[in-house]
C-alpha cells in the first residue's frame, strides 16, 4: 500500500468512527500515518544528505551538516522499529550509519548502526540495503587499516549489488576496491579495477561514480 493509498484509508476511518461510531479503526488509521510519516522522514533525510554530497562535490570542501537530517533518520527508524517493518528499519539504520561515517567522520559510531542494519536486511532478503551496509563497513575496515576485510566486504556488496543489477553501486565498490588494492602494493590490480569501474559507470550514466574515479586516479 503507497502513501496516497494510506492517506485515503485514513480519511475513511475518520468517517468510519464519526459518523458510524466504530472506533475500533481508530489503532489502523494511526499505523497507517506512522507508516507514512516513516517514509516521509526517511526519504527527506536522503534528500538533505544528497544536498551535502552535492555540495562538497562541488566546492571540494566538507559543508556544514544540517541539524534536521539525522533526527529525521532517527525518527523513521523509531517508527518503523514500533510497526515492525524491518525493512524500514534496516533501511534508516543504514542512513544513519552513513551520517556518522560520511558526514561526520566517526566510524567507531557508524560501525554498529551499518553492521545493525546489514543484519536486518540479510533477515527479509533486502539485497539492496544490505549491499550499502556492507560497503559503507569495508569503507571502515580500509580506514582502520584492515585491508583484507574491506576487500572481503566490497566484493560481497559488489555480488549483491549485482544480483539486483545495481551496477553504478558495483561502480562504487570497485573504486574502493581500487585504494584497496593500491594500499596492499597492488598497483596494476588497482587501475585495472578503475577502469573497469569506469566502463560500468559510463554506461549508466553514474557520473557522480566517474568523478570519484577520475580522483582516485590521482590518488593511486
Amino acid at each position: 500500500m503507497n502513501a496516497e493509498d494510506r492517506i485515503e484509508r485514513a480519511k475513511n476511518f475518520y468517517e468510519q468512527v464519526v459518523f458510524g461510531g466504530d472506533a475500533s479503526v481508530l489503532a489502523d488509521a494511526d499505523r497507517d500515518l506512522d507508516a507514512v510519516e516513516a517514509d516521509a522522514a526517511l526519504a527527506r533525510g536522503r534528500i538533505l544528505h544528497a544536498r551535502f554530497l552535492n555540495e562538497r562535490a562541488s566546492s571540494g570542501s566538507s559543508p556544514v551538516e544540517d541539524p534536521a537530517e539525522l533526527p529525521l533518520f532517527e525518527r523513521a527508524t523509531e517508527l518503523y522499529e514500533a510497526l515492525g517493518d524491518t525493512r524500514g528499519q534496516a533501511e534508516a539504520l543504514f542512513w544513519i550509519g552513513c551520517l556518522h561515517q560520511v558526514i561526520r567522520r566517526d566510524n567507531e559510531t557508524a560501525v554498529p548502526h551499518l553492521e545493525r542494519s546489514r543484519q536486518m536486511a540479510a533477515q527479509v532478503g533486502d539485497k539492496p540495503t544490505q549491499a550499502e551496509a556492507l560497503r559503507h563497513l569495508g569503507i571502515a575496515a580500509y580506514m582502520a587499516g584492515r585491508l583484507d576485510e574491506a576487500r572481503e566486504r566490497l566484493e560481497e556488496s559488489s555480488r549483491l549489488s549485482r544480483e539486483v543489477k545495481a551496477l553504478p553501486s558495483v561502480a562504487a565498490n570497485m573504486v574502493g576496491l581500487a585504494y584497496v588494492a593500491a594500499a596492499q602494493g597492488r598497483h596494476a590490480d588497482a587501475l585495472a579495477t578503475l577502469d573497469a569501474a569506469d566502463a560500468i559507470a559510463q554506461a549508466h550514466g553514474a557520473q557522480g561514480i566517474v568523478r570519484q574515479i577520475e580522483q582516485a586516479r590521482t590518488q593511486i
